[in-house]
């Protein structure tokens, strides 16, 4: 697919001073190493970039080739962008022969440029080819997938990743409608789950959680996640500072419950004659939740779903802790 930029396409960064401050970069911490997950169309990257000391580092990941050609005409010598998920960070960072970094945030789901764009395809709103790719270089459409998938698969990544109880007759349709023509539109799918879904929440489109139930099996959305986490907490330095935003209650989950996780040590038998400073120490802490403020939701609609979280390494990285793996 040959994407040229829309100009008159805005995006508004979501908890855009939030995020930037709990990175906590100031003193030494100005002149340290980060990374941005999800450049998007760049807010967090340059509000970062502003508070870099001279020798600090900013590396910027996305998939979306429109956001690469964005991130290339920012000129600073402190920032570089890679084409690529935030899940394959451990090998960016090796081959840069970076060992730590000392702040890591990502900015999930999909930018405002991307849903308003009809040739993305991930607006139920606007009729246009069903793609839904976040790298529309490579991998397989939402088209492509539909066209081949048998009916159960269709009705478990619609159940599993919209939570949408209607998800066996949405299948049902799906497969019925493409043996009379190949549902190719993002109008087509929102007619056909229209006839499925006889009943919805007041205000809300029918095919909204299958439509990002889709998107986010196209772009398996909820495993990079899992395997970014993982990778930015091995990287992470001590005082290093995880953030994450995000705007549906799945990718929520799995960033609430990977922190706590880091933020609670394992407890040995409480039976066992072990001092209290000798306990073993949770390797991180738990920043404060913050959600927009009622003005930004106001000024900016699509930042009323948004969670952040963050997690703070208080624990040095162990010397035997490998590159890219779990700590």
């Amino acid at each position: 697919m040959n994407l040229q930029p829309v100009p008159e396409l805005q995006h508004r960064t979501v908890l855009l001073e939030e995020a930037v401050d709990a990175l906590a970069i100031a003193g030494e911490r100005a002149n340290g190493i980060y990374l941005d997950g999800t450049f998007g169309r760049g807010g967090h990257s340059r509000a970062i970039l502003s508070r870099l000391g001279p020798q600090g580092r900013l590396i910027a990941f996305d998939k979306d080739p429109l956001a690469i050609a964005t991130a290339q005409k920012i000129d600073d010598a402190r920032f570089e962008i890679v084409h690529d998920s935030f899940a394959t960070m451990d090998e960016a960072l090796a081959a840069r022969g970076i060992a730590q970094v000392d702040g890591v945030l990502m900015d999930l789901g999909i930018s405002s440029p991307q849903v308003d764009d009809a040739a993305r395809g991930f607006s139920f709103r606007l009729d246009g080819p069903l793609d839904m790719r976040m790298d529309t270089t490579r991998g397989v459409s939402a088209a492509e997938w539909l066209a081949t998938a048998d009916e159960q698969q269709i009705a478990k990544v619609i159940r599993d990743y919209g939570e949408e109880r209607f998800a066996l007759q949405i299948a049902k349709k799906i497969v019925a409608g493409r043996a009379i023509e190949p549902i190719s539109s993002t109008r087509q799918l929102a007619a056909l789950v229209a006839q499925a879904v006889k009943t919805r929440e007041k205000g809300k489109d029918p095919a909204t959680r299958t439509f990002q139930a889709v998107r986010i099996f196209v772009n398996q959305e909820l495993e990079e996640l899992e395997v970014g986490l993982d990778k930015a907490f091995a990287q992470m330095a001590q005082h290093g500072r995880l953030v994450v935003i995000s705007f549906h209650s799945l990718e929520d989950r799995i960033v609430k419950q990977f922190m706590a996780s880091k933020a609670h040590a394992p407890q040995p038998d409480r039976r066992l004659p072990i001092r209290a400073v000798d306990l073993p120490q949770a390797p991180g802490r738990l920043l404060s939740r913050v959600m927009p403020s009622a003005e930004e939701v106001t000024a900016n609609p699509r930042a009323r779903s948004a969670v952040m979280r963050g997690l703070e390494r208080v624990t040095p990285v162990s010397s035997t802790t490998t590159q890219g793996a779990p700590a």
